[in-house]
């Protein structure tokens, strides 16, 4: 079995003539039996519970679809809120053996090791990878969120990152979300605690970012991050909270920032009928961060856990972040790689520099597109996501920093 962005199976909409009259009291039965579940411990069959009472003949709303206001999962949000679905528990961690480990290789000379951070907002483990040349120049860093069920050395080795930081020399760290935190190992994108800057696990993120920063030779210009699915949902709120930290961000299967305040919008955000949530604070963050922290996309077509149009709105987000910035010119090439179909659609700037990119590749799933089997949530299959993002990363413009450095002062 599978898991999604916030360890819930894939769901689908319910219409509002299914829900009402009698169909609603047995919904309201069920999720209430299902938050009964959750609060004993009891996470799957809670799960299970939830997921039959949401089964019906619905659809995940596509992209051209009325907003959720006006849309019918409003009825559902409405009832998993009355029924005060609580959050997931955050003690024990009898689900953590369903993330594998995979052996993880490490060439002559080069470094893989394990590293703690801690700060009020908590601690996190990390690995750390360093590649063997080093020549006494200045490194890229980038940052890996995993996704749920998912770790470091797992991560590492389904999106073989580790060999592209031996290829191309820079660094890579993978924080390890605790199972203390989260049952599951998912990012918790969807606490507003946890969407916001110096705050939860953005603070922790941050924290190990400028760590690794002051220990090695790094480019400050040169750091990005990186994440999958519940990760890529953290990523999305790191460019968003620290948009002078980042110089790009790559979203693989993720949600946009804002998405989500607690679990029933989540479960929205995740069918693909809702619209940013954030608070009024975090929006004016976010209108600062747009078309500054550059965002390359990618989802596939048949992803049933985190719907496409979660990167459909990133992308529209991001290329209103631009508007009345800088000129702008927007592609679209349709092609295949790794025998999938895919349309790429980008926004470059007046140099020509890629600012965003979004790839929607024909009939990928929930996984890493091109990635390595011996990872979990990859298809070898598609364009090589990895290569792709790092591609993009490093087209980076130049007096990035003195700019930021106007607005939020001293990066380091």
């Amino acid at each position: 079995m599978g898991f999604s962005a916030i360890h819930i199976p894939s769901m689908r909409m319910v219409s509002k003539d299914e829900l009402w009259p009698e169909k609603y009291n047995q919904l309201r039965d069920k999720l209430r039996q299902g938050t009964q579940l959750t609060r004993a411990q009891n996470l799957m069959e809670a799960t299970q519970v939830i997921q039959r009472a949401l089964s019906g003949r619905g659809h995940a709303v596509s992209p051209g679809e009325p907003s959720p206001e006006n849309s019918r999962l409003g009825e559902v949000s409405k009832l998993l809120r009355q029924t005060d679905l609580p959050s997931f528990p955050l003690d024990s961690a009898p689900l953590a053996k369903f993330r594998k480990t995979p052996p993880v290789t490490i060439p002559d000379g080069a470094a893989y090791v394990t590293r703690t951070f801690a700060c009020e907002a908590g601690s996190r483990d990390y690995k750390l990878y360093i590649p063997s040349h080093l020549d006494g120049r200045k490194l890229p860093l980038l940052i890996m969120l995993h996704g749920c069920t998912q770790n470091p050395d797992d991560f590492a080795v389904g999106t073989r990152m580790n060999q592209l930081a031996e290829e191309h020399g820079f660094v890579i760290a993978y924080p390890r979300q605790s199972t203390e935190a989260n049952q599951l190992a998912c990012w918790n994108w969807f606490n507003p605690k946890d969407q916001r800057r110096d705050l939860g696990e953005p603070s922790i993120i941050a924290g190990i970012t400028r760590t690794v920063m002051a220990e090695l030779n790094i480019d400050a210009e040169r750091i990005f991050v990186a994440g999958l699915s519940a990760g890529g949902a953290m990523a999305e709120i790191m460019s968003a909270t620290y948009p002078e930290l980042y110089a790009a961000t790559g979203i693989h299967s993720g949600l946009a920032y804002g998405s989500a305040t607690d679990a029933a919008s989540a479960f929205a955000a995740m069918s693909g009928a809702s619209s940013p949530v954030a608070p009024p604070q975090r929006k004016r963050r976010l209108k600062k961060a747009q078309g500054r922290v550059r965002t390359i996309v990618f989802h596939g077509t048949s992803d049933q856990r985190v719907h496409p149009s979660n990167a459909e709105m990133i992308f529209a987000e991001a290329r209103a972040g631009l508007a009345g910035t800088t000129r702008t010119r927007e592609t679209q090439h349709q092609g295949s790689a790794g025998g999938r179909a895919y349309t790429r659609t980008v926004i470059l700037d007046a140099s020509g520099v890629p600012q965003v990119e979004h790839w929607s590749i024909e009939g990928l799933g929930h996984a890493w597109s091109g990635g390595c089997p011996d990872g979990s949530y990859t298809d070898r299959h598609g364009p090589d996501a990895s290569r792709e993002m790092l591609r993009f990363f490093l087209e980076i413009p130049s007096r990035r920093r003195k700019w930021w450095s106007f607005f939020f002062g001293r990066l380091d």
